[in-house]
């Protein structure tokens, strides 16, 4: 499975297998100890030929992503980049704040971040239903292909249920290019990929090997694949995650582990089909993520319920001391 393998997208773009995520466990800032790592990680991925770069207006580094792609000398053609909109209001309004911190020509694919809106500013959020709704917010969304034609090249969508999308798809002039959700062993998104499928909607797994102290990397049988394929134990979870047809788009700052992560194999049909069943196993089918003050209220994540509003069918237990992520 080589490393510079792509997806088409519905709109006929390419987007590479492997991307990098740009979220560094907390928003970063200028002057932050986070704005310098993602710089230098940027350029590490850069070199280690990565063209696909995962960002959003939540993670406050879009300036330092940007300034990595102009001073890498290369051609924007080159890369294609992922930001996301978290405050609905005004969803040109916010583009254009995207387009100015990033300063990169354009942006190939513009998300939805939540289909719940944040105000940043006075740290309210939208209930479910209440406006502007996503429906409402998508409609947003179609019109910059026209009022910012050239700007932004793709729209789509971020932590969507099937539920939400069949919402969302009722009114919908536009089908999203994408679609990213957490996706990995222990929360597989199978209903989803094959809803998806059927729709033309491109899957983008974030946490694609879980988050931080991964319980997946200590899986027996990831060990054990790792040991035959002679390959880290990440390296498989992000082959598992590709040959399912997912983008996957990790996030690591590390040189040697950044090539990793591009290194893919090819699984063999009995053991993709394992991985695919560590989450049957009791109490695993579920999160991996930090949403930080998102965790605030049980059984909800930003005040939406699970399953009633976001329409998730995995757990997403709460964490003391999350890390804030959007």
């Amino acid at each position: 499975m080589p490393a510079t393998s792509t997806f088409t997208l519905n709109t006929g773009a390419q987007l590479a297998s492997v991307g990098l995520g740009c979220w560094m466990g907390k928003p970063a800032g200028a002057g932050t100890p986070e704005n310098d790592e993602t710089l230098a990680m940027v350029k590490n991925a850069l070199e280690a030929g990565y063209t696909h770069f995962d960002t959003a207006a939540g993670y406050g580094n879009e300036e330092a992503v940007g300034k990595a792609l102009r001073d890498s000398g290369k051609p924007r053609s080159s890369f294609f980049v992922t930001t996301k909109v978290i405050d609905h209001a005004d969803v040109a309004r916010e583009l254009d704040k995207s387009l100015a911190k990033l300063d990169i020509d354009y942006i190939d694919l513009f998300l939805m971040h939540w289909p719940l809106s944040m105000d940043f500013s006075t740290g309210k959020m939208t209930a479910f239903g209440e406006s502007p709704t996503f429906s409402e917010t998508w409609a947003q969304m179609e019109k910059l292909l026209e009022t910012h034609a050239g700007k932004v090249k793709q729209i789509g969508v971020s932590n969507f249920s099937v539920k939400n999308l069949e919402i969302l798809l009722k009114t919908a002039k536009v089908v999203p290019a994408v679609n990213q959700v957490e996706a990995h062993p222990y929360c597989p998104q199978e209903p989803l990929r094959e809803y998806c499928a059927a729709k033309g909607i491109h899957l983008t797994a974030y946490c694609p090997v879980g988050q931080y102290d991964s319980p997946i990397l200590r899986e027996p049988l990831i060990k054990d694949l790792a040991a035959k394929y002679g390959k880290p134990g990440g390296t498989i979870l992000l082959s598992w995650g590709v040959q399912r047809g997912f983008s996957v788009v990790p996030k690591s700052s590390n040189p040697q582990r950044l090539r990793a992560n591009r290194d893919l194999v090819e699984l063999s049909a009995s053991d993709l089909a394992a991985i695919s069943s560590l989450h049957l196993e009791p109490h695993k089918h579920r999160s991996l993520c930090d949403f930080g003050p998102g965790l605030a209220e049980p059984g909800k994540v930003w005040g939406w319920r699970i399953r009633e509003d976001l329409g998730w069918e995995y757990d997403v237990p709460s964490r003391e001391g999350a890390a804030f992520r959007l």
